[in-house]
């Protein structure tokens, strides 16, 4: 059952999928976390995987970069791989001064620039939002692990290099955390085929005032992020 981008049979995927922008991010996180680890998809290079954790099936894959690249994978997933959720785990940039580098945010909502979700509801605004109990029972195990999480709006752009920089002066006014370049595309292809989807992002830089995580910050931050993530879906109640 092969589709234009992926090429795996049927029941290659588990119900639920991590999804880091690299793919080969979504190699380390499989190796790394996963036992009984098989690869199931490697067209163009965006490495999918599927093991067990804590004796419960996950998958990894890459999404690329960008809301097109995203889209693309995840409609294929949820629409011929019979996949319920995808969680986004990747990196963001702060725009608030109390969002630190190394700690984590989960998007309650995604702004963008892009048309996509517009183009979803007939020219209107759709509200680009997380599934409420996948996002809620993500702050519970965070709140187990003792990680610290910030809870709110985040920007998808389109341009990673950002032409006009009072753009981000606009997001810290309205209260938006961080910018990435995917969950809005998520959330929208999630709520268009009736699914789960939650982005949860680690702040690798900070916009406001050019602090980064070190290479060495980034690979143990990251640790904690895809571990948080791992946490939450294979303890995640069955849907009523």
């Amino acid at each position: 059952m092969a589709t234009a981008h992926i090429q795996a049979e049927p029941g290659d995927f588990a119900e639920t999928v991590l999804m880091p922008g690299d793919p080969l991010r979504a190699r380390m996180i499989a190796e790394t976390y996963l036992s009984e680890v098989r690869q199931v998809n490697a067209v163009r290079n965006m490495l999918g995987f599927t093991g067990l954790y804590n004796g419960q099936p996950v998958s990894v894959m890459g999404s690329g970069m960008g809301i097109a690249s995203i889209s693309i994978y995840a409609h294929e997933l949820y629409s011929q791989y019979g996949v319920q959720r995808i969680v986004r785990v990747g990196s963001c940039g702060s725009v608030q001064s109390g969002v630190r580098v190394g700690e984590l945010v989960l998007a309650l909502g995604a702004s963008t620039d892009s048309q996509v979700n517009r183009k979803r509801l007939g020219g209107f605004d759709f509200a680009a939002i997380a599934d409420y109990a996948l996002l809620a029972h993500t702050v519970q195990a965070a709140q187990a692990r003792g990680l610290p999480v910030h809870i709110g709006n985040v920007f998808s752009a389109d341009l990673f290099y950002e032409p006009d920089p009072e753009l981000f002066a606009k997001m810290t006014r309205m209260g938006i955390l961080a910018v990435e370049m995917e969950a809005a595309g998520l959330y929208g292809v999630a709520a268009e085929l009736g699914r789960q989807a939650l982005t949860l992002l680690t702040v690798s830089d900070h916009i406001l005032d050019g602090e980064k995580l070190s290479a060495q910050q980034r690979q143990d931050d990251f640790h904690d992020m895809a571990r948080l993530a791992l946490d939450a879906v294979t303890t995640l109640p069955a849907r009523a």
